[in-house]
C-alpha cells in the first residue's frame, strides 16, 4: 500500500493530496499489467474506470476509414507516459469511449479506479473531491491544448492538397 500512496503523489491528477487523501485514493486502486499491443480499453465501449500509468507508456488510438473502404486504420494521437492518467471523462459521464488505448510497452502497470468508487469517496470527503476535480480539469484542458496546437500545425503548415 505505502508503494501505491508514494507512487500516487507524484501522479499529476494527485496533486497537493494529503498522505490521509492519497491513502484513500489507494485503497480503491486495482494494480493490472498489460503487454505491448494489448488492449486496455477498445473505442466506443462502456467508460467506467479511470486509469493511472504506474509503468510503462500507453499509445492512445482512433479509428479511421481508409480512403472510403471498409478497412480500419488505427492513428495513434498520444502516447501517456508514468504518472499520465486516461478515461477522466469517465467520471463527467459514463458514455462511449472516444479512443482506444493499448499498452505500448512490455510490462506496462496501471492504477484502475472504478468510478462510482471514486465518486463516492468525492462526496464523503468533499475537500478530497474538489482537489481531485480540479486537478482532471486542470489536465483536460491542457489535453484540450495540445489538440488544439496539433490541429493548428496541420492547418496552417501541412502543404495544400492539389485539387483537379
Amino acid at each position: 500500500m505505502n508503494n501505491l500512496v508514494n507512487f500516487l503523489k507524484q501522479s499529476d491528477i494527485f496533486y497537493q493530496f494529503t498522505p490521509t487523501q492519497l491513502e484513500l485514493v489507494a485503497n480503491l486502486c486495482q494494480e493490472v499489467v498489460f503487454n505491448v499491443g494489448e488492449v486496455v480499453f477498445q473505442e466506443n465501449s462502456g467508460s467506467k474506470e479511470l486509469y493511472v500509468i504506474a509503468q510503462g507508456e500507453v499509445d492512445i488510438l482512433i479509428h479511421r476509414n481508409a480512403s472510403g473502404d471498409n478497412d480500419k486504420k488505427e492513428t495513434a494521437v498520444a502516447r501517456l507516459r508514468r504518472g499520465q492518467s486516461f478515461g477522466e471523462v469517465a467520471l463527467v459521464d459514463e458514455g462511449l469511449r472516444s479512443a482506444s488505448a493499448h499498452a505500448a510497452q512490455k510490462d506496462t502497470r496501471l492504477l484502475v479506479i472504478q468510478r462510482d468508487k471514486l465518486i463516492m469517496l468525492c462526496e464523503t470527503y468533499p475537500q478530497l473531491g474538489y482537489r481531485l476535480m480540479y486537478n482532471l480539469a486542470a489536465d483536460l484542458a491542457m489535453k484540450i491544448r495540445n489538440t488544439d496546437l496539433r490541429i493548428r500545425e496541420q492547418l496552417l503548415y501541412k502543404p495544400a492538397e492539389k485539387t483537379n
